[in-house]
């Protein structure tokens, strides 16, 4: 008999039974129904709050590493049985006991990474237990296969959930936890298929050119000051013309004057070389030394240590005699003062003037000892130097640091003579 004709039948045979069935019916549907509905607003809410937040990545790992967990409490749950002898309900208990930690170490990991920036000694704690299932499930194996499948899968489950924690401790940080030494970037740059910087093919060919002319020029020099032989010289020079003939061919030296601007900074400063080691840069945070004074009363002349005598310029044969002692002022002030004497002397350099160190004090509040020693090191940077070689060429001055303060209105070109000579 169908299903239908023994419905039918047994409604016929039994209507009261019938109706209390169908009621009952009713009743679980309605419950069913609320149930369903609470359910999915559990779901709804739980997705907003936790899973929509989220980046797809971190929810691909979540996924990945609770699958890799379960392969790996699956080999405990073999292994507990075949192994231990566990069996029902203790079994039941104890089989995934080390799974259970390392969710347990990885929670503690993430909550001190959060706090602390570290995941510290719970985050040793997954690896180890990561390692311990992965050993215990494959123990079991049946075959070479299965056990190098039941050693991957925990770690792969270790795996992700460290990456999990490096992907959020460089989105609260900001900033990753190590720097790799050697990467694949690092590596094109130091066989010279990379660039570090966005030049241009042209640029880095041109800035290369313009050194090995530089470099040239450097060598022959030296060569002549050590006195040198006739051959060795020829040779030099020979090098130097044709880097030069190089470069004015392929680098348009000969009509870029940002290009020869360039050459004559690289070359002044490989001239100058053994000028940094006379030099006494002044420290940003040291406070202002306190100049002693007289019993008399009298201005203190700058005398003493060199480390407390404010430095003289290379052709200042002269001691400065202080008009009154420098104030003594905060390491916070002093640092502002020669930021700001600094953007100051850019300033005055890209128009092409050298100030003296009285203008620089004036203009920028500076003590004059400061304003010295900071002029005396800024002067051998290769524009200053430049524009200071200009003038004696040009105009036979001598930079002291005292005099007028030196205006030029033309950079030297290639060959050292001026444009209107």
């Amino acid at each position: 008999m169908p299903p239908i004709d023994q419905i039918t039948t047994f409604a016929s045979d039994q209507p009261v039974l019938t109706v209390i069935i169908g009621v009952f019916a009713l009743v679980l549907l309605g419950v069913a129904y609320f149930v369903l509905r609470a359910v999915q607003r559990l779901a709804v809410r739980f997705y907003h709050r936790h899973v929509a937040p989220r980046p797809a990545e971190d929810i691909l790992t979540i996924v990945a590493a609770s699958i890799a967990t379960g392969v790996s409490a699956q080999g405990m749950w073999r292994f507990s049985g075949d192994v231990l002898g566990f069996d029902g309900p203790l079994r039941l208990l104890l089989f995934a006991f080390i799974e259970v930690a390392v969710i347990t170490s990885a929670v503690r990991a993430r909550r001190n990474m959060r706090e602390n920036f570290s995941a510290g000694i719970d985050g040793v704690a997954v690896w180890a237990l990561t390692g311990l299932t992965a050993v215990l499930s494959s123990m079991d194996a049946r075959s070479v296969a299965e056990a190098v499948f039941r050693l991957a899968a925990p770690l792969v489950a270790a795996w992700l959930w460290e990456r999990g924690m490096a992907i959020e401790r460089h989105r609260i940080t900001g900033r990753s936890r190590i720097n790799w030494r050697i990467t694949p970037e690092r590596a094109l740059v130091r066989v010279g298929l990379a660039e570090v910087s966005d030049r241009t093919a042209s640029e880095v060919d041109a800035h290369r050119r313009l050194t090995r002319v530089a470099l040239a020029a450097k060598r022959a020099r030296a060569l002549r000051a050590s006195g040198a032989s006739e051959r060795k010289m020829r040779v030099a020079l020979t090098k130097l013309d044709r880097a030069m003939d190089r470069a004015v061919e392929h680098s348009g030296l000969a009509v870029d004057s940002a290009r020869q601007e360039a050459l004559l900074s690289q070359i002044g400063a490989l001239y100058n070389t053994s000028a940094l080691i006379d030099l006494t840069p002044p420290v940003p945070w040291a406070p202002e030394p306190e100049a002693s004074a007289g019993l008399s009363g009298r201005p203190a002349v700058a005398a003493g240590p060199a480390a407390l005598r404010p430095p003289l310029d290379d052709d200042d044969e002269e001691f400065h005699v202080l008009d009154a002692p420098p104030p003594i002022v905060d390491t916070a002030r002093r640092a502002a003062q020669i930021r700001a004497a600094r953007e100051y002397w850019d300033k005055q350099i890209e128009r092409k003037f050298v100030p003296r160190a009285d203008d620089i004090a004036h203009e920028t509040g500076v003590s004059l000892a400061t304003a010295r020693e900071c002029r005396a090191l800024w002067k051998l940077e290769p524009k200053a130097y430049a524009l200071l070689e200009a003038a004696f060429r040009e105009h036979g001055i001598v930079d002291t640091g005292t005099f007028p303060a030196i205006e030029t209105e033309h950079v030297l070109t290639v060959n050292g003579s001026s444009p209107g000579r």
